[in-house]
């Protein structure tokens, strides 16, 4: 059966009663983001269907030999659309693209022929990119949109960071969660009157969220410490990883997932090395560094806060990052995650997270590349490294990923 893939723009008199299905990756950064969605007009649902039903969508709907991220964003959207909780006809999707070679742009056409092949050809698909690739005249990333999306990073990757840090020896059961929860609900309040953006007001904010956390009472004691690399989507999404992180605390291992602040750096260094190499755009590449500035000052905000307060480990700086990774890999390789995922594994070992989780999804070439295939030489480096390669596909039982993440953890008990 011939589908005829018509592209339906989401419009100006869409934004006033549809609503827009947003995929689940980051549970603390896409809060905010679904916030200042809604705060630009959108009503927004952050989707949280998961289990088998959405794989089985997946392979309905996307050919099984797409990788596996992929399978899982188009599953989890066109689950929900057949659940009956939405009005399919006042509904749109959204989706990233980066203007990369693999799910940063192509995830987008894959999408609308499988929602045509469901039977929803006329439910738009909003690309949520900066790159140009295609716009709508219902959803535009204005320059405050960004300065809050950016600040959503940064604030999204402090909580992040804390709560891994203290929910193991936390004494009281769930005290982290709703510390974060608290800071969320506080932050995406403060977004609505235009606050907490500017540098000063990031940088008292941070200190403020530290010294909350400092303030759980927690009980330390020796754990087992496991990094988590891979994939952007299947590194931070439960749906994808199957509850990855919540399955190595109940392990009572304490967990570091690498911040999102680090890989939209690498973004823009590696699109500033194009234009260095091949040529471009002179005002592209101002405005380029002016980001890369930014996002190299909020960074270090963020890293300042957290060593000033000395109870927490802070994130090394990207600057540091990209430095360790030079005698090991070369940075032309930035395909999908490229050069930064075996980057963080360097870092993870060097900040005393030997164990760590190469999250390996089906299909996914440059990411086994950078992945599984450096992992000699990350081991030549460090000889104490403990990195397992767990595959996520359609076909992978959970059982068998957690039982090899359980011979990965039983090798770490035995070098504690």
């Amino acid at each position: 059966m011939d589908y005829q893939i018509n592209r339906i723009e989401y419009t100006k008199e869409m934004a006033k009663d549809y609503t827009i299905l947003v995929p689940d990756m980051l549970d603390v950064h896409f809060m905010f983001i679904q916030k200042i969605m809604e705060q630009e007009g959108h009503r927004t649902v952050l989707l949280k269907n998961k289990g088998r039903s959405v794989i089985d969508a997946g392979l309905k709907y996307v050919h099984n030999d797409t990788c596996y991220p992929a399978l899982i964003v188009i599953g989890q959207f066109i689950d929900a659309l057949q659940s009956g909780e939405y009005d399919v006809n006042k509904v749109a999707v959204i989706i990233t693209q980066t203007g990369g070679g693999c799910r940063a742009s192509n995830y987008l056409h894959l999408l609308r022929k499988a929602l045509a092949k469901a039977g929803f050809p006329q439910i738009p698909v909003i690309s949520l990119n900066v790159a140009g690739l295609e716009k709508n005249s219902g959803f535009q990333l204005t320059l405050p949109v960004l300065i809050k999306a950016m600040a959503a990073v940064v604030y999204g990757d402090m909580l992040m960071l804390l709560r891994n840090q203290v929910r193991p020896y936390e004494i009281n059961e769930g005290d982290a969660e709703r510390k974060r929860k608290y800071w969320t609900e506080k932050l995406c309040e403060d977004f609505t009157h235009s606050k907490g953006l500017t540098r000063n007001e990031m940088r008292e904010n941070l200190r403020q969220i530290v010294k909350s956390f400092a303030e759980i009472p927690m009980e330390k004691r020796e754990k087992i410490k496991v990094g988590i690399v891979g994939e952007i989507f299947v590194k931070y999404s439960a749906l994808a990883n199957n509850d990855l992180e919540d399955f190595l605390h109940e392990q009572g291992c304490e967990v570091n997932v690498p911040g999102l602040l680090g890989f939209l750096t690498f973004y823009i260094g590696n699109k500033l090395e194009e234009i260095k190499i091949y040529g471009g755009n002179k005002v592209k590449e101002f405005v380029l560094e002016q980001v890369r500035v930014y996002l190299t000052g909020i960074e270090k905000i963020m890293i300042d806060a957290i060593n000033e307060d000395g109870t927490f480990k802070a994130p090394m700086p990207f600057r540091k990052v990209r430095e360790l990774v030079a005698p090991v890999i070369s940075y032309g390789c930035d395909m999908g995650e490229g050069w930064l995922l075996t980057a963080e594994m360097i870092e993870l070992a060097e900040h005393g997270y030997k164990n760590i989780v190469c999250a390996q999804p089906f299909g996914c070439l440059p990411n086994h590349i950078v992945g599984k295939g450096m992992i000699r030489k990350i081991r030549e480096l460090h000889p104490d490294a403990n990195i397992v390669p767990i595959d996520y596909d359609p076909g992978a039982t959970k059982v068998n990923q957690e039982n090899r993440i359980k011979l990965m953890l039983a090798v770490a008990k035995e070098n504690m």
